[in-house]
Order: C-alpha cells, then structure tokens, then sequence
C-alpha cells in the first residue's frame, strides 16, 4: 500500500511536470531544458547519497560484477530516458499539456504488451484495454480529415521509450540498488542533453532566468523526487502494476493544463482521453 501511494505521488508529481515543461518551452528549446533538468537533478540526488556512503559503493565478492551491472545499466536506461525525454519534450511544443498527458499514458498498455517478447504472457484484457487505448487515442489526437498532429506522433514515440525504461528499471533496479540506478541515468540523460543542446540550440542565460520556475520543478521534483521514487518502488513492485498508477499522470496532466494554462479537450476530446483512461485500466483489472 505504501508502495502504491508513492507511485500515485509519482504520477502527480509528473502529470503536472507537463505543465511546467510546456511552460518552459516559452523560454528555451527541448535539449536545454532537459539537460538542466536531468544535470541539476542529478547532480542533487548525488550530493545527498554522498551523505550515506552505502548507497553509492559496493561491497563484497561481487563487487566487480554490480559495478559492470550498474555501469552497463546505467548507460542503457540513460538512453533509454534521454531518448522518451527527448520527445515528450518536443511533442510538447505543438501540443497541450493534458494531451501529452494521456497520450504518454499509453505505455501502460505497452508495458504487458512488450512483455510478451520476454516470455510474459498477456490477457485477454490487456487486449481489450489496447483496443480502447487506441480508439480513444484516434480521438483525441486526430483531426477532421483523418489528420494527426506531428507533435502527436513525436509523444507517441516517447510513449514507446518509456514502456522500455519500465522494463529496464524493473531489471536493473534489484541487482544495484535504487539511488545508484538513478543517479547514474539522470547524469547520463543530463549529459546526452546537454549534448543535443549545444548542437541544435542557442542556450542564453537570459532564458534560464526566465525560466527559473519551470526549471526548479522540472529539476528537483519531476527529477529528483519522482524519477527517484519509481526507481525505489519498482525494486518491488511488477512493472505492469506499477505502469498502470503511473499512468493517472495523464488525468493530472488534464487538470494541470485546465487549472493553470486554460486548456480545453471538447467533447470529443474528452470522450477520447475517457476512453484511454478506460483502456488503461481494463488493461490492469486482474
């Protein structure tokens, strides 16, 4: 039960990031405010488990065999966030906050559904569930004229990176421990970002100082906190149980962007999202 309730802080948590990481693209490309985000963040996480030293050193026999583990690990979920940041943050300078939100819910289908390709067998259910998710994505997303928005398909694409990351946590999370995983991903997609950004971008410090809201958000709490709190509750809890809580950041993505920036689904909108909401739960009910 405790376990569930700090997922549940973790999709609050990340439903309203979008609003703040949409805010923040007024002020700064997608590669600059990640390698903020992910470098500060990290860079934090690092400091305070400098203060317990058995979080970040290993010990015993198989001492050489964590460290390849944690390494290898952390490179692979490094990618793997750097790449779902990457596109959530881009899909999110032509989209809503509360449409990211629940198009971003979708890997709680995906999750089981990758599953398979790993020996995991799925349900009638999770099926159903998937049928639903992608009908009610068709209607949230696509337009008059069998039209869908790029910045659509670029969260969708992230959408799919994420359900990996679950599945990599899940895997790596027991075998180095919760606090080194996450420190090691985040400086990594930190670093991959700030990459990006000095390549495609023209970070100014005036935008960082614009942005200083969205940036501490971004940084300490989506970063720091709830990143950090999925890697420490999936040590213990089977990726699809933990994908479908995480998944209601998308009803607090909705109530985020209409609570603060005054965004509206309609009707058809709101039928959609109800629908993947639906998906997403049918898809978890055994």
């Amino acid at each position: 039960m405790n376990a569930d309730l700090l997922l549940l802080l973790t999709a609050a948590i990340w439903g309203f990031a979008f609003v703040a990481q949409r805010a923040g693209m007024t002020y700064m490309g997608p590669f600059t405010f990640n390698a903020v985000r992910f470098l500060l963040g990290g860079s934090t996480l690092l400091g305070v488990a400098s203060l317990f030293k058995k979080q970040l050193r290993f010990g015993g026999e198989d001492k050489i065999y964590k460290s390849r583990t944690l390494f290898w690990g952390g490179i692979f979920t490094g990618l793997v966030l750097f790449g779902g940041a990457s596109l959530q943050q881009m899909g999110l300078v032509g989209t809503t906050a509360g449409k990211a939100g629940f198009i971003t819910g979708l890997y709680v289908v995906l999750v089981p559904i990758m599953g398979l390709l790993i020996g995991r067998k799925t349900s009638w259910l999770n099926w159903t569930g998937a049928v639903l998710a992608v009908i009610g994505l068709y209607l949230l997303s696509v337009r008059e004229g069998f039209s869908i928005s790029p910045y659509d398909l670029v969260v969708l694409m992230g959408a799919m990176l994420w359900a990996v990351h679950v599945h990599l946590i899940a895997y790596f999370s027991p075998k180095v421990g919760a606090m080194r995983l996450a420190i090691f991903q985040f400086l990594v997609c930190g670093i991959l970002s700030l990459s990006a950004a000095m390549i495609f971008e023209n970070p100014t410090l005036e935008s960082f100082r614009d942005a200083w809201l969205p940036l501490l958000y971004g940084s300490f709490l989506s970063v720091g906190l709830a990143h950090t709190l999925q890697v420490v509750v999936q040590c213990k809890t089977a990726p699809s149980h933990a994908a479908i809580i995480m998944s209601l950041e998308g009803m607090f993505a909705a109530l985020g962007g209409w609570l603060i920036l005054g965004e509206s689904f309609g009707e058809r909108g709101l039928l959609g999202a109800g629908l993947m909401l639906a998906g997403m739960l049918v898809s978890q009910l055994r």
